[in-house]
C-alpha cells in the first residue's frame, strides 16, 4: 500500500503534501523532527488516502502540490480546515 497524506504544520499554520509506503514510519520522522521540511513546526496528519499502486500515488501527490489541486483539496476537507483555523 502507497499513502498521500496531508500534514498541518501548526506553527506556521500552513500544510504540507508527502506520500510514504509506511505512514506510521513517515509520521513518526515529521513528529520526532527527524524531516527537515516539517522540522520545528509541529506537523499534525488532517488527511490521507491510500493507493495500491506507487505509480498513482506519486501522481496524487504531485496533483495534490499543483494550484488546482490544492484548491481541490481545500474543498474536499473544508470542515477539518474550518475546525483548526486554517482558513
Amino acid at each position: 500500500m502507497y499513502y498521500v497524506y496531508i500534514l498541518h504544520l501548526k506553527k506556521d499554520n500552513k500544510l504540507y503534501t508527502g506520500s510514504t509506503s509506511d505512514l506510521r514510519k513517515r509520521l513518526k520522522n515529521h513528529i520526532s523532527n527527524k524531516v527537515l521540511s516539517t522540522q520545528n513546526r509541529n506537523p499534525a496528519l488532517i488527511h490521507y488516502e491510500v493507493y495500491i499502486c506507487k505509480s498513482d500515488a506519486q501522481r496524487r501527490e504531485r496533483f495534490l502540490k499543483m494550484t488546482e489541486g490544492k484548491r481541490l483539496l481545500r474543498q474536499q476537507i473544508r470542515d477539518i480546515l474550518i475546525k483548526i483555523k486554517y482558513i
